[in-house]
């Protein structure tokens, strides 16, 4: 198998990410260029019509894109450990809270950057700094709640480290980056220590 990838991209790190902390070795990575608008060519996109990373190019040809379609396929051929919920009821709670980081934590980071960063005007045409500041402001109310909830619990969906803490985490490496966003510097001491915790982790290194 292939996985086309792109360095610094959030989406691509999360299934690496996820590779990692699964343990998966042995699929070989394609790094596209998205600032020489590689995934803009006709050799990827015909990969993905899309023209989007990561895409999971499988041994018969076929090729799986979007991020959690990838991860769940994998999750299916590396059955352990479990990241995604072991049961109807874990998978549903697992995927509510994953959802939701990626929803309102993950897209507001990246709607953000992507509108309001000089650096990203090339991926993003035409940008409206008023739009990506509104999501920097809407994407903190959801953290403000995050960190509430991380002081109840040690992960996003409870008690375990599951996909919705690579997809969290990821999105807050993006974050405080390009954004300089710094949980604990805007009064969200849970979520900063829970950040810390993450970054320890093997995994965070893919």
């Amino acid at each position: 198998m292939k996985l086309y990838t792109s360095t610094r991209a959030p989406n691509p790190r999360r299934v690496t990410m996820f590779m990692a902390e699964k343990g998966i070795a042995g699929i070989e990575e394609v790094v596209i260029d998205l600032g020489a608008n590689e995934h803009k060519s006709d050799v990827f996109r015909a990969k993905n019509p899309l023209g989007r990373v990561p895409a999971l190019e499988l041994d018969d040809g076929r090729v799986l894109c979007e991020t959690r379609a990838i991860c769940g396929y994998l999750e299916g051929l590396h059955p352990e450990p479990n990241l995604m919920g072991v049961g109807f009821d874990e998978r549903a709670f697992i995927e509510m809270a994953d959802r939701r980081v990626e929803l309102h934590l993950f897209y507001g980071i990246a709607n953000c950057v992507r509108h309001t960063h000089p650096g990203l005007a090339v991926l993003e045409q035409p940008q409206f700094p008023d739009f990506g500041a509104s999501q920097g402001d809407k994407m903190r109310e959801f953290a403000r709640w995050l960190d509430q909830t991380l002081a109840g619990q040690p992960f996003v969906a409870g008690a375990r480290f599951t996909i919705a803490d690579i997809t969290a985490f990821c999105a807050l490496e993006f974050g405080r980056g390009l954004m300089k966003f710094r949980p604990g510097a805007e009064g969200m001491p849970h979520l900063q220590a829970y950040r810390d915790r993450i970054a320890a982790r093997p995994g965070a290194a893919a």
